[in-house]
């Protein structure tokens, strides 16, 4: 799982821009499923069949970035944000576009960190004029940040787990189910940090009858943190509700059964803030009852996110009994 992880956080692929990303599963997974399919919005969607019920998994393969906005005079670069982006966790981080140019981000002489903003920064990619800036990269150029991956043991720090850890969760999953009892539709969706449009799309062309998405939750577990009661190291958490979506009530009965009866650790997961792939999953057509698996992570859209494989392994087993048991709602 370690390599995993390490390999699919290491590929830039913010939100618009995920061609990288989706060949590298595309790979991993041609030999594990029944069908591979791209559609119209750029989702991949692995189909392995097992039954007349249509289960539908989301784990979305987009990342946080930025967007060049405007090119000064002297070849900074101003830009704007892709997905949720605290400002003050950009000051000096590096930033890599998609034709591999490298920058790290400035900003200008502020008095109080209150009043840093998006508008106060820029990237500095060596340039001395705007004319020699062009010939690097142009308005419009997407960027995401560059930092490696870091093994500290049971734990992992990258950029990007949200949610690559839900990719690396799906794609373990399909390798390990040997005996699925529903059709399993294992989506990976693009732009989820942009207003979940790859599950709306998907959602609503695959129609499923159930559909779960695996993603990362914030956790209650570091210094003053937000009261919440989701832990590194506690297991998979089940979503009763985030801003997004309520859980339907038999799909958080269903996943805590399942975890019950297999002997998974796991949390539950109330999130008074953001929202996943299920939000949109579950407003399709007529509606879909849904719900989602999470990961706890640490440092949410930051550089260096932080998540603990105890709790990685738990969702993948928690997928796999999902998917080897008949789904009746």
């Amino acid at each position: 799982m370690k390599d995993l992880l390490r390999r699919l956080t290491s590929i830039p692929a913010p939100s618009g821009r995920e061609e990288q990303i989706r060949a590298f599963i595309q790979a991993e997974l041609k030999d594990y499923c029944d069908e591979l399919t791209v559609d119209t919005m750029g989702n991949l969607i692995a189909l392995k069949r097992g039954g007349k019920t249509k289960l539908q998994f989301a784990a979305h393969m987009d990342e946080i970035g930025v967007i060049v906005t405007a090119i000064d005079e002297q070849g900074f670069l101003r830009f704007s944000n892709i997905g949720g982006i605290r400002p003050h966790r950009l000051y000096a981080q590096r930033v890599r576009f998609q034709n591999g140019t490298m920058g790290v981000i400035g900003a200008e002489k502020i008095d109080d960190l209150k009043q840093l903003t998006l508008e106060k920064l820029y990237i500095d990619i060596g340039a001395t004029s705007a004319e020699e800036a062009k010939t690097k990269v142009a308005v419009g150029d997407i960027a995401s940040f560059d930092h490696g991956y870091l093994d500290l043991g049971q734990r992992v720090v990258a950029k990007a787990l949200d949610d690559r850890v839900g990719c690396a969760v799906l794609i373990e999953a399909l390798k390990r189910v040997t005996k699925p009892q529903n059709d399993l539709y294992c989506t990976f969706t693009v732009q989820e940090e942009v207003g979940l449009r790859g599950a709306k799309t998907a959602a609503f062309g695959l129609d499923p009858d159930l559909g779960i998405a695996l993603d990362v939750t914030a956790t209650g577990d570091t210094p003053e943190a937000p009261k919440l009661a989701m832990k590194l190291g506690q297991g998979a958490a089940i979503k009763v509700k985030d801003v997004s979506l309520i859980t339907h009530p038999q799909v958080k009965e269903l996943l805590t059964t399942l975890a019950e009866q297999n002997g998974i650790p796991h949390q539950f997961e109330v999130l008074p803030f953001g929202g996943t792939d299920a939000g949109a999953i579950h407003l399709t057509k007529a509606g879909i009852p849904a719900g989602v698996i999470s990961v706890p992570c640490r440092y949410l859209h930051s550089p260096s996110e932080m998540v603990d494989l105890n709790d990685v392994e738990a969702a993948v087993r928690l997928v796999v009994a999902t998917m080897e048991h008949p789904i009746t709602l």
